[in-house]
């Protein structure tokens, strides 16, 4: 699965276990274990991507990375500010998920080191230098908002400008 698709699997999982009072959880946006929620995986997240079924038509090409990412089922909303505030809480380290990609990450218990941030980059289809790693950061954090609202997430406008 992709960098992406992990994050959106994540914060989506979490909605499926506990929805927000007032909010919609996503429906089937999680993969049981061992297996891949989603079509159009890297070739570098292993065989088992090789045999995944092919993207239902009209949605992006395998490899793009909203294929990669589960989206909410259609009409239903996961308040993605409120899953990650009670995570947050919850957490002995302060992390502030709300400007940091590498804060988001550790939040979610996912690798936040450079190289993954990298590869999220190519995913995402950063243009920059990936070697300005504030920048980068700054544009990973951004995007990941923004994929996140495309995909069915409740996100502040603040958070994807």
């Amino acid at each position: 699965m992709s960098i992406l698709g992990r994050i959106v699997s994540s914060i989506f999982g979490h909605a499926d276990a506990a929805p927000a009072p007032g909010t919609t959880a996503a429906a089937g946006t999680t993969a049981a274990p061992g297996t891949s929620a989603t079509p159009g995986t890297s070739a570098k997240a292993g065989a088992s991507t090789a045999a995944a079924p092919a993207a239902k038509p009209g949605a992006p090409a395998p490899g793009a990375s909203t294929a990669a990412a589960p989206a909410a089922k259609p009409g239903t909303t996961v308040d993605v500010t409120s899953i990650l505030d009670k995570l947050a809480a919850s957490n002995n380290e302060k992390l502030d998920w709300r400007h940091s990609i590498v804060d988001l990450m550790k939040l979610l218990n996912l690798d936040s080191s450079l190289a993954t941030r990298k590869t999220l980059a190519d995913e995402l289809h950063y243009s920059g230098d990936k070697n300005d790693s504030g920048s980068m950061n700054i544009w990973l954090h951004k995007q990941v908002m923004t994929k996140l609202a495309e995909n069915g997430g409740k996100v502040p406008d603040e958070l994807r400008k």
